[in-house]
């Protein structure tokens, strides 16, 4: 059986990066058949294994033999509620839960095959993609893992929105999130992640999020055009007349939707108490990969989105270059 904490080993020290036993790739091909979150367009995506020093990279089949992109935060083109990445035509979006996956399971080489632009949304976590590779276990390859020491401390904060990252060097890597709506169902969440945290059970199913009150603005604005009651928490902050519910639950196509005393839908079942929080820690997880290396960093996240997220991985890519 795989154990999540296998996917990380002991550090040796090695100049300006740190070597962690062997790089990784799946054994086998994975193939998933959902729809896109915000586009609502049917796509088939196929995760192959590939050779040692790939990287992670997209293939557009539909666009031809040609149209890779490489998973790097030098791409990002988009974050609202997303991330996406765009080079020389080639288009991807909302690869986050999928990269958070291929990070915290130690999967460094992989081809993703898919025939259009959105990866499918799934159950709105990551969960789908831990219960086909975890069960087979990766394939090390001849080739070692390296890791980056962060140099300096990278702090960045956006005064508009209040969000802030700081990431100060350290000896492994490690993330806490603090997440505040100033919603009184939520409250401040906090979610933490390190090299001891069992991902596959506390993190992966944790699923994307939306106030009830956004949902008419995000559907008149063609975002979540895939989102159903099947792949969302849903907040309700205050009572909604019957009619609003009537009205929303035909656009999800459902017979009947309720607020439950807690506040939240009655569409789906928390798994934790905090599983928003653990949600936007996935996203930091999935946006940080996009670096294209680990980096030994303590990461303290507030109220973070793609959007900082992204800004502070090309932060920390430009250190990189300026050290190498």
């Amino acid at each position: 059986s795989f154990n999540q904490k296998s996917c990380f080993s002991f550090y040796l020290q090695n100049s300006n990066t740190k070597i962690v036993s062997l790089i990784r790739d799946m054994k086998r091909e994975y193939k998933f058949i959902g729809k896109g979150l915000h586009s609502g367009l049917a796509v088939t995506m196929v995760l192959k294994p590939a050779p040692a020093n790939t990287g992670i990279k997209f293939h557009r089949i539909d666009l031809g033999e040609d149209a890779y992109i490489e998973a790097l935060v030098d791409y990002v083109t988009y974050t609202q509620r997303s991330t996406m990445l765009e080079h020389n035509n080639v288009k991807i979006q909302t690869l986050e839960h999928l990269m958070a996956t291929f990070y915290a399971l130690g999967v460094d080489n992989a081809i993703v095959e898919i025939d259009n632009f959105e990866v499918p949304i799934l159950d709105g976590s990551a969960l789908p993609y831990v219960a086909a590779i975890a069960p087979d276990g990766l394939e090390e390859q001849d080739a070692p893992r390296k890791y980056y020491d962060l140099k300096e401390t990278i702090s960045y904060t956006n005064e508009e929105t209040g969000s802030s990252i700081t990431l100060t060097p350290a000896d492994k890597f490690s993330v806490d999130v603090t997440i505040d709506f100033n919603s009184k169902v939520l409250g401040v969440q906090k979610a933490s992640f390190d090299e001891n945290t069992d991902f596959i059970k506390e993190i992966a199913p944790c699923r994307t999020f939306v106030f009830f009150h956004e949902l008419e603005f995000l559907f008149k604005n063609n975002l979540i055009k895939g989102g159903d009651l099947e792949n969302a928490v849903v907040i309700v902050e205050n009572a909604v007349p019957d009619e609003e519910l009537s009205r929303m639950a035909s656009l999800f196509n459902v017979e009947k939707i309720e607020r439950r005393p807690e506040g939240y839908l009655d569409n789906v079942k928390l798994h934790f108490e905090n599983e928003c929080a653990r949600h936007k820690l996935l996203d930091v997880l999935g946006d940080f990969s996009l670096m294209g290396i680990r980096v030994n960093a303590k990461v303290e996240a507030v109220k973070s989105g793609h959007r900082i997220n992204t800004q502070v991985a090309k932060l920390v890519r430009e250190q990189m270059i300026l050290n190498s």
